[in-house]
């Protein structure tokens, strides 16, 4: 038998090991990311149904604004500690964050019917899935990608924010669909980087922020489609 074939359909079962817990990574992700958008919905409708809880929320532009950016300040110094905290509590915090983000999104049921509202979740849901799906399975490089899309994002919030004076409609309509496809490309280099971050350093931190960051993915190309939808109540 040649040398050069000794070898050949070898089973090795580091790499077999290795690509069954990021397997089991990813399934955890996507569960917690799941369980994060169920939680927020719940919380989005019950504040919906109940004139308390709504008036809570909307009863105030100073109340508001608090449950507005409290997601938000969240974000910036809380996820950042996942690594230092106990696994219980960086799920807890997840969730809580969830909650909280349900709780404004609750506009949603105020602003739109429940026939666009259902048409713009499956339409991101099955958008979201493609890309999640080329995002595990691709060969491909997706970081250079990834930094044009932060670009991109930056890009994105500034002009939206720049058209919250100028109230164009056209430039509305370009701004949503830009927005679109860069959360769209977003969730394939995220769950891309999820995978190395699962095979350098597994644990429940990645698991936690990359919910996160597949959370936020999943909501923007939501709230894009209804905007790009559009029947208001």
């Amino acid at each position: 038998m040649n040398n050069n074939d000794y070898g050949k359909g070898y089973f090795d079962e580091n790499e077999y090991r290795r690509g069954s817990a990021i397997s089991r990574g990813l399934s955890g992700v996507f569960g917690l990311m799941f369980l994060g958008l169920l939680l927020s919905a719940a919380t989005a409708h019950l504040t919906y149904t109940l004139p308390a809880l709504s008036n809570l929320v909307f009863g105030s532009q100073g109340g508001f604004l608090i449950f507005l950016f409290a997601p938000l300040a969240l974000v910036i110094f809380a996820f950042p500690r996942v690594w230092k905290m106990q696994p219980a509590s960086a799920v807890l915090l997840f969730f809580f964050y969830a909650a909280l983000n349900g709780l404004t999104l609750s506009f949603v049921f105020f602003a739109y019917d429940l026939g666009t509202i259902t048409l713009a979740f499956l339409s991101a849901a099955g958008m979201f899935g493609v890309m999640a799906l080329y995002g595990a399975l691709t060969k491909a490089d997706l970081s250079g990608i990834g930094s044009f899309l932060m670009m991109g994002l930056f890009g994105f919030i500034i002009a939206t924010v720049l058209n919250l004076f100028f109230r164009n409609d056209m430039m509305n309509t370009l701004i949503t669909y830009a927005g679109i496809v860069i959360f769209l490309g977003l969730t394939a280099y995220d769950v891309q980087r999820l995978k190395h971050a699962m095979n350098t350093h597994p644990g429940t931190g990645v698991m936690v922020l990359g919910a996160l960051h597949l959370y936020l993915d999943f909501l923007n190309i939501f709230l894009l489609l209804l905007r790009l939808l559009g029947r208001r109540r």
